[in-house]
């Protein structure tokens, strides 16, 4: 019986004392599973996110064309001779009238002074006989003769003073010397070029517009320019002329003009690129510039998803002041990171600590 009794009392300690390893263990466990959980946020990365949502962005379209010279012009030689002096170099920037090149003169120059003293001679005849008439002593053929052999010898100076004249090869507007046909004796003929000259003081940039576009379009209307030289310079410009007849593939040529630039200087040649922001409104997704990874090209932002972050790549189109429209890889009400995606990694625990 007392063995018995014995083992009754070893076997009630056995179980108290497995119930309190058990009570141990439950509790070690909760404590464990409440430190990897506190471990677990500590580690997480705080970011702060935005909600995609919808906005206005004017409807702009953007076409490259090649910037040209306001004026473009062949200097164009209208006698014959040989060249005997030269008045500018390639690269000169020369005044509307400046001397291009001198051709002799010296037959020219002849032939000026003696259709001038006739005509001199034939005016002062003239005078003298219109005053005899006057007074009786010559008859009204006799001044009639006069005054055509006035207006012959007036005729014959005029020409002799544009032979002269033409000697000089001038330049008619004001601009840039780019090309030069000619040196010191060179034979020129008329109608030969000589020279060309460009005035790029004013620009301009030429584009086919759609059908469906071009009417939106008011000569007058300011739009941006921008160049690949040049990538972060927008240059503001304006339409000058709008085509009334379209091209086989229903596009209207569109005339832009701008100001060229002292500090941005451009030169004709360059590709533009025009942005016409006047074709209405329209509603789009759109995030903060600043939640964009990597380039518009390959464009990636990290989207919280039940506290994690997650990698997804976009495609991007208009960009106004600091939002980017998005075209595709969003939906509307996503949450994306605008702050502390720099330390993320797709998969990453977030906390985020503002909506």
């Amino acid at each position: 019986m007392k063995t018995l009794r014995t083992l009754r009392n070893l076997g009630i300690g056995i179980a108290v004392l497995a119930g309190i390893v058990a009570v141990l263990l439950n509790n070690k466990a909760k404590s464990d599973a409440k430190a990897a959980k506190s471990q677990e946020t500590e580690k997480a990365v705080s970011v702060s996110v935005v909600t995609v949502g919808k906005t206005t962005l004017s409807r702009t379209l953007s076409l490259i064309g090649t910037i040209t010279a306001n004026n473009d012009v062949a200097i164009v030689s209208e006698t014959s001779g040989r060249v005997v002096a030269i008045g500018a170099k390639v690269g000169d920037y020369k005044p509307a009238g400046s001397v291009i090149a001198q051709v002799d003169d010296e037959l020219k120059l002849a032939n000026f002074k003696s259709a001038e003293v006739a005509y001199e001679k034939a005016k002062k005849d003239l005078e003298r006989y219109e005053a005899l008439l006057k007074e009786g002593g010559i008859s009204d053929a006799q001044v009639e003769s006069a005054r055509l052999n006035f207006k012959s010898a007036e005729a014959q100076y005029i020409v002799a003073r544009r032979q002269l004249q033409d000697t000089r090869i001038t330049t008619p507007i004001s601009g840039i010397v780019t090309e030069r046909r000619v040196d010191i004796g060179s034979v020129v003929s008329n109608g030969m070029v000589v020279a060309n000259v460009v005035d790029i003081a004013k620009l301009k940039v030429k584009v086919n517009v759609a059908e469906k576009d071009v009417f939106k379009l008011k000569a007058g209307e300011e739009v941006e320019v921008t160049t690949d030289v040049y990538p972060n310079v927008k240059f503001k410009g304006v339409i000058a002329s709008i085509s009334a007849k379209g091209d086989e593939a229903h596009t209207y040529p569109v005339e832009i003009t701008l100001n060229n630039s002292k500090e941005y200087p451009l030169k004709a040649g360059m590709f533009g690129r025009v942005h016409f922001t006047s074709l209405g409104e329209r509603q789009t997704l759109a995030i903060p510039r600043e939640a964009l990874l990597g380039s518009v090209r390959s464009a990636r932002v990290f989207v919280a998803e039940n506290g994690v972050a997650r990698l997804r790549p976009i495609t991007v189109g208009q960009e106004v002041g600091k939002m980017l429209e998005v075209l595709e890889g969003l939906q509307e009400g996503e949450l994306v990171i605008v702050s502390g995606q720099n330390n993320l990694r797709d998969g990453y625990a977030i906390n985020v600590i503002n909506n």
